[in-house]
């Protein structure tokens, strides 16, 4: 059984300026979205103190806020976070009074408004300095892997190569925060895990295309590198439906049933996974065919 047959020869160089302008689009929308709206930073990040809450019968976010609002919780926002209105996460700055006590107030004011009808799942806090360190630490290490993964690739196959793979993750990290932006989904340190490893597979997968194309290079020296990238796609094809399609079909089932908690991080490797194999074929090759100056044949264009 084939996935892909062995002579498909679909003209993915041919349609690179239409995908390249639509990237760019979306690129562009994405730092719009993040400039504006800006990412929903969660408590590793923001700072601040975090309770999270399980109730026996479905309550409103509306209906907490009215039972802690003569409590001294500054910046209080109130979230849903279970899809049967019964899981709801408390956040508020951090005040001078011990984090225990303000868990024991609240839990007393909910008490008296709801009875014994909740218990705590979890009480987090993080200092203002600490979260801005891991911020500022996060988004160097997201800045130093993209930039070092496109050193290696320059190192390993040729400086268009590695201008095409740098070029490439950096659409992909756009993208996926983007995503993240619109769907406003915490932003924590699972996330930047998560957006970690879409480099990294984005970057292995850069690195299958590229690698068969230094192959068909050397086997067929009279082919533009238009028509060799073209060919060498359509090869790689298959393996990369499958290994993509595997890992689509885990991260889609931990994302429907592995819970609030696990849920973003599984969005951010779905929306990354999904743009580092499109990048592979869209961004890097145009980067390449850019950098080497050649058109394409009219049989390719």
């Amino acid at each position: 059984m084939e996935i892909v047959p062995n002579n498909i020869n679909i003209d993915f160089v041919g349609k690179r300026f239409f995908f390249t302008i639509f990237s760019i689009v979306i690129n562009l929308i994405s730092i719009g979205l993040m400039m504006t709206w800006g990412l929903n930073y969660g408590l590793d990040f923001a700072g601040g103190a975090m309770i999270e809450l399980r109730f026996a019968q479905p309550t409103t976010s509306a209906a907490l806020q009215e039972a802690v609002k003569d409590q001294p919780l500054e910046d209080l926002t109130v979230q849903d976070i279970g899809r049967d209105s019964k899981i709801f996460m408390l956040r508020f700055k951090q005040s001078e009074k011990n984090l225990s006590d303000v868990s024991n107030t609240v839990q007393t004011a909910l008490s008296t408004a709801f009875g014994q009808t909740f218990e705590v799942l979890r009480v987090e806090s993080v200092g203002s300095k600490v979260s801005g360190d891991l911020r500022r630490k996060g988004f160097l290490a997201v800045l130093f892997s993209t930039l070092l993964m496109g050193a290696y690739i320059t190192m390993r196959f040729d400086f268009r190569f590695g201008i095409g793979a740098v070029i490439a993750l950096i659409h992909d990290v756009l993208v996926v925060t983007g995503a993240l932006t619109i769907s406003q989904m915490p932003f924590d340190l699972s996330v930047l895990a998560a957006l970690l490893t879409v480099v990294g597979f984005s970057v292995h997968d850069t690195i299958i295309v590229s690698d068969r194309v230094r192959e068909n290079l050397r086997k067929f020296r009279r082919d533009s590198l238009a028509v060799t990238i073209n060919r060498s796609v359509n090869e790689t094809l298959s393996r990369t439906i499958i290994t993509s399609g595997t890992a689509l079909l885990v991260l889609l089932a931990l994302f429907v049933f592995g819970g609030h908690v696990i849920r973003p991080f599984a969005f951010t490797l779905i929306v990354g996974f999904i743009t580092g194999t499109y990048s592979s074929v869209y961004i890097a090759a145009p980067v390449v065919l850019y950098f080497e100056g050649r058109r394409l044949r009219p049989a390719a264009a």
